[in-house]
């Protein structure tokens, strides 16, 4: 029987003792773990190194020692058949699981991962989700940490609530009187060196606590984790058959008293059996500091990665090294930290720690200490040291070796062509698409969010708002890894692949809009093979489609796509065409559907007919020849909005205002028009909104009134005419329409009104002939700035008759 069983160790014991297979449990992502592993392995000099992690990986082991492998990485796991059913198995440079693999291949000791194979773990959630169940996650692993997995997409259910789970290390703490687990991990392990002739004891007394706890709560609620121990003892066997006593086990700490524990093959073969499986691949990826922490949704996620990766490097003097980086992070954004504050903080964190009873500084007292001494009490500085610091923003990198699907192979070419490092901190990128390289970031950038690789973001622009400017914020997170790998269905290339994810998404779109914006997408993205198919569908759509507003909202984005032409050299001959003639369809359905609209309704149209006249603008300058009677199109009916009384006032004084602008309508005519609104017979409210429509909407309405006093002294005799009964309702829409002037413009317009209509002010009035200035010099206004001229020019208060000749000038 003793095939049929696992032996362990029953002490601590050396090379060469004879006495089983070394089992190191750990915590995954703990630097004390890992330093422990690394003292054991040197200690032991074991023949073989099993490790907890997909047996899929094992060919992927050798791409650790590259010279281009930096940590922090992950195992991703995707099914063939649907690649966004993957899963992560993230490792750092302090993950003891990295340092296992590290050690043997510098020692050229095989080194294999024992776990549960990725094929039954994704098939496990599959299955669970075509049954809609919400049991436990099929990734399930060492609750000393959570998940030992990172799943992605649908690849695993979350824990349902009627699981019972522990969580060994917050039982751990509260034993031993500490009310926070990360603390008293602090404490007993990564405070701790490891000493000479000690290199077990860690292991030895995690073991017995974890064994104590599994006596207490059995699987703790992972009852997943029976399946995958059976699974790893399976192999331990294996490797002590060919190795026999020179095998070493590096696993969660929970898993170490079940692979002590004696069972027979059978009964681990038997609770194997059945398990589903799926068609996988495995390749390397890089992960970052980021998506460790907790805060990212990783199950095995921990507090303060970039505080642990700091516990793990530092050769010394962790607290000063730490202060140190913190000063540095701090005077980079120009904040005054000298040597004086270090040296402060690490006598406040050590005085903390002493206090409270600690060994060492924990992240604790360095963040108290920093909080008092470098950021003067202010939790804002602070919150920089934590997103940059504590948990950080490195990006790891993997070899160009590893496997890779060809679209990702086909991105990391044109990423070093173009020179766009995938980065972990978010950054703008500025581009100016009359440069050929620009352009071609541009491209690339489009086609990846067609296929939902949302590498970069489109930003506003800070400079120029011309149309060869385009800001983009880029940051790499490690799931776009996964997002490409889903994309390759479409193709090999980023080219080919948005061609034909383009086409399909034209195929499934369901509205006239969504058809437009993929237009637009298509241009961007330069894809001259979905554009024929694309445009198909769009005039088919435009001539189905009866509703006005679905019409008026897809012309702007079919109008913005024609000036891409100028620009990035694209065809639009025929865009333009559709676009022109679903601007003639929009002008024939306009005033009949803004006929009987509540107030809702009327808002929402006049955002449409804005909408409408700006892309006709754009569609006469960018348009042949043939289609420039659109404007004066465009124009009849604005005259027929503003001269109906079933159009909601907002509309009417809007089309007013339209045509005021566009020199199609006399200043007299306006104001005859206003006039005509803001009598007496008319409704308050409607006059209020026709005002809205008039002057408000951010359309620069506050200078049109302060340039015409003609037009303010129409609103300001209405207004004080208004019935004190009526007030109140209109009051709510006036405060909308002035709230959305500038303040300047507010302050000028009340300057205006307090004035009054004098003798000489106003159009009509003005004897100047220039509307908002009298006709005679104001003496009483010039004298008012000859102090502040003579203080400017360095005159003396006694030469008046220079000052009397300012006169004229300040005139």
């Amino acid at each position: 029987m003793g095939g049929e069983h696992v032996t362990g160790v029953k002490e601590a014991v050396g090379p060469g003792a004879g006495a089983g297979p070394l089992l190191l449990g750990v915590r995954h992502h703990g630097p004390g773990s890992a330093r422990a592993v690394r003292a054991a392995l040197e200690e032991a000099r074991p023949r073989i190194v099993l490790i907890e992690g997909p047996p899929e990986a094992d060919a992927l082991i050798p791409l650790a020692a590259d010279e281009e492998m930096r940590p922090p990485v992950a195992l991703l796991a995707h099914a063939v058949d649907e690649p966004g059913r993957s899963a992560f198995w993230p490792l750092a440079e302090f993950s003891p699981e990295w340092v296992a693999i590290r050690w043997a291949l510098e020692h050229d000791v095989p080194a294999r991962f024992i776990d549960l194979p990725a094929t039954h773990t994704l098939a496990w959630g599959r299955q669970e989700d075509e049954a809609g169940a919400e049991g436990e996650s099929p990734l399930d692993a060492d609750p000393l940490d959570g998940e030992a997995a990172d799943s992605e997409g649908d690849s695993a259910p979350g824990p349902g609530p009627a699981d019972v789970r522990i969580d060994p290390l917050g039982v751990l703490a509260e034993t031993a009187g500490y009310d926070d687990p990360e603390r008293w991990w602090e404490d007993v392990v990564e405070h701790r060196g490891v000493g000479k002739g000690d290199v077990l004891a860690p292991f030895t007394v995690l073991e017995e606590a974890m064994g104590a706890l599994r006596e207490t709560y059995g699987s703790g609620g992972h009852d997943r984790d029976l399946v995958r121990e059976a699974y790893m003892r399976l192999q331990v066997r294996a490797a002590q058959r060919e190795f026999e006593d020179g095998v070493a086990v590096v696993c969660g700490a929970w898993h170490v008293p079940a692979l002590r524990r004696k069972t027979t093959v059978a009964a681990d073969k038997a609770l194997l059996k059945g398990l589903p499986k799926v068609k996988t691949d495995m390749t390397w990826v890089p992960w970052t500091h980021r998506r460790l922490s907790r805060m990212s949704g990783y199950g095995a996620g921990i507090d303060s990665p970039g505080w642990y990766g700091h516990l793990f490097s530092a050769p010394d003097r962790p607290v000063e090294r730490w202060m140190t980086k913190v000063a540095g992070l701090l005077r980079g954004e120009d904040r005054l930290v000298s040597s004086a504050h270090v040296i402060e903080a690490v006598r406040l964190a050590e005085t903390l720690a002493a206090m409270r009873g600690r060994p060492l500084p924990g992240l604790g007292e360095t963040t108290d200490a920093v909080r008092a001494v470098m950021c003067e009490g202010s939790d804002v500085p602070l919150a920089l040291v934590r997103d940059r610091l504590v948990v950080g923003d490195v990006l790891g990198e993997v070899p160009a070796t590893a496997p890779a699907v060809p679209l990702q192979r086909d991105l990391a070419r044109l990423q070093r062509r173009l020179r766009l490092k995938p980065e972990a901190l978010e950054r703008e990128l500025e581009l100016d698409l009359r440069k050929e390289t620009d352009a071609a970031r541009s491209r690339l950038l489009h086609r990846l969010r067609l296929l939902g690789v949302a590498w970069g973001e489109p930003a506003a622009s800070r400079g120029s708002t011309g149309t060869f400017r385009e800001t983009w914020r880029l940051r790499w997170e490690p799931e776009l890894s996964v997002r490409v790998a889903e994309a390759g269905v479409w193709g090999t290339t980023v080219l080919s692949a948005a061609t034909a994810k383009a086409e399909a998404d034209a195929v499934a779109a369901q509205g006239l809009a969504d058809v437009t914006a993929l237009a637009e997408r298509c241009l961007l993205a330069e894809l001259p093979g979905a554009l024929p198919t694309v445009m198909r569908i769009l005039a088919d759509r435009a001539a189905l489609d009866t509703d006005v507003g679905q019409l008026a909202q897809a012309l702007p984005a079919l109008v913005r796509s024609l000036r891409y032409g100028d620009v990035r050299g694209t065809d639009t001959g025929a865009l333009g065409e559709v676009a022109a003639g679903l601007a003639e369809r929009v002008f024939v359905g306009l005033p009949p559907a803004c006929a009987a609209l509540d107030a809702d309704g009327a808002e929402e149209m006049r955002r449409h007919v804005d909408a409408v006249h700006g892309a006709v603008g754009l569609l006469g300058d960018a348009s042949a020849a043939e289609q420039g009677h659109l404007r004066a199109r465009w124009q009849s009916v604005l005259r027929v909005l503003c001269g109906r009384d079933t159009v909601p006032g907002v509309i009417r004084g809007r089309a007013v205002r339209l045509l005021l602008d566009d020199g199609a309508l006399a200043q007299e005519e306006a104001a005859r028009l206003m006039g005509l609104v803001l009598s007496p017979g008319t409704p308050p409210a409607d006059a209020a909104a026709w005002i809205e429509g008039f002057v408000g909407g951010g359309s620069g309405g506050g200078m049109l009134l302060v340039h015409d006093e003609r037009l303010l002294g129409l609103v300001d005799a209405w207004l004080t005419g208004v019935p004190a009964e009526a007030f109140t309702d209109v009051l709510p829409l006036l405060r909308r329409t002035f709230s959305a002037y500038e303040p300047g413009v507010r302050r000028t317009l009340g300057e205006l009104v307090r004035r009054g209509p004098g003798a000489g002010s106003g159009a009509a009035g003005a004897g100047s002939g220039i509307p908002g200035f009298a006709a005679e010099l104001d003496t009483v206004r010039a004298d008012a700035v000859l102090p502040v001229v003579r203080l400017l020019l360095g005159l003396d208060e006694g030469e008046e008759h220079i000052g009397n000749d300012l006169v004229g000038v300040t005139g």
